[in-house]
């Protein structure tokens, strides 16, 4: 009884962070980071738009998807809580939204932006939890290098899909067609 206090409590510490903080609760442990940059912010927004459109609203793509950026992800309720800076879901693995603001289903894929803050985090630490969980893939999107890697997990293990930067058209699974070049998320 003492751990599920000692969780619901760190829950709560998350719930009280201050506006403009992210908070996560990583091996029973909180951590906690600034919003990010400008450019990272960009190259969030800018990924955002090009996926929703073609894989959430299907123009000019597939649909079929949920892409939500900084969910809380609950990958066992208030206690391993991950915030990917993107996240999709299949529709045909999650229907609806959540009620509230925890998905607790696994997402099919999460990308990260790197940040000198955060790249460790995202590489060492996040990256073994969504395979552990089965997130069947990941982008890590680097805005000092202007690279995008793409993986896809592959019994247990990520494996490299490819890299991406400057002029290269992104056409990684699991959006085959995005489209987009990824000097573009910082244009």
């Amino acid at each position: 009884m003492a751990e599920a206090t000692r969780l619901q409590t760190l829950y709560d510490a998350i719930e009280d962070l201050p506006q403009g903080v992210t908070g996560e609760l990583i091996n029973g442990q909180l951590h906690t980071q600034p919003r990010p940059s400008a450019r990272h912010g960009v190259a969030g927004a800018n990924l955002t738009a090009d996926l929703v459109f073609r894989y959430s609203r299907g123009r000019g793509g597939p649909g079929g998807w949920w892409i939500s950026d900084e969910p809380e992800v609950h990958f066992v309720r208030n206690e391993e809580i991950l915030v990917p800076d993107l996240a999709g879901w299949r529709r045909e693995r999650m229907p609806q939204l959540p009620d509230d603001h925890r998905f607790e289903v696994v997402p099919d894929w999460v990308c990260e932006i790197l940040s000198p803050a955060t790249a460790s985090k995202d590489r060492e630490i996040k990256l073994p939890i969504y395979a552990e969980h089965g997130v069947g893939y990941a982008w890590l999107v680097d805005p000092d290098r202007g690279s995008l890697a793409a993986y896809q997990l592959t019994e247990g293990d990520w494996q490299p899909i490819g890299e991406y930067s400057g002029e290269a058209i992104v056409d990684a699974d699991p959006f085959p067609e995005a489209g987009f070049r990824v000097a573009d998320l910082w244009r």
